[in-house]
């Protein structure tokens, strides 16, 4: 079982990244998917999942700029970041949640997405 997040850089105010995530090992289909963050010197961070039917979460702090999808025929997991911030800062990890109760898994290793002018 595992998942392999890429996709992170530096990216301008304003701009745009889309974030990758591929599973392996495991029916990705069936599991609701996270994406979670750790700012500089900070805790961690829900910001985004997706359930098995498609219907999304967004953290009310990304909401309008954040879009979280998934390819189930090719099991991977997105995150389109748009007109990011500077506090979009950190490191970017998905995870799967676990079946019938709250929380993660197993976890990506992370992608650290800097935003700067």
């Amino acid at each position: 079982v595992q998942l392999q997040a890429s996709g992170g850089g530096l990216v301008q105010p304003g701009g745009s990244l889309r974030l990758s995530c591929a599973a392996s090992g495991f029916t990705f289909s069936d599991f609701w998917m996270y994406w979670i963050r750790q700012a500089p010197g900070k805790g961690f961070e829900q910001v985004s999942g997706i359930n098995v039917g498609g219907g999304t979460y967004l953290s009310e702090s990304v909401k309008g700029r954040f879009t979280i999808s998934r390819d189930n025929a090719q099991n991977v997991l997105y995150l389109l970041i748009k007109r990011p911030q500077t506090d979009d800062t950190g490191l970017y990890y998905c995870a799967r949640g676990i079946s019938g109760i709250p929380g993660y898994d197993v976890w990506g290793q992370g992608t650290q997405v800097t935003v700067s002018s």
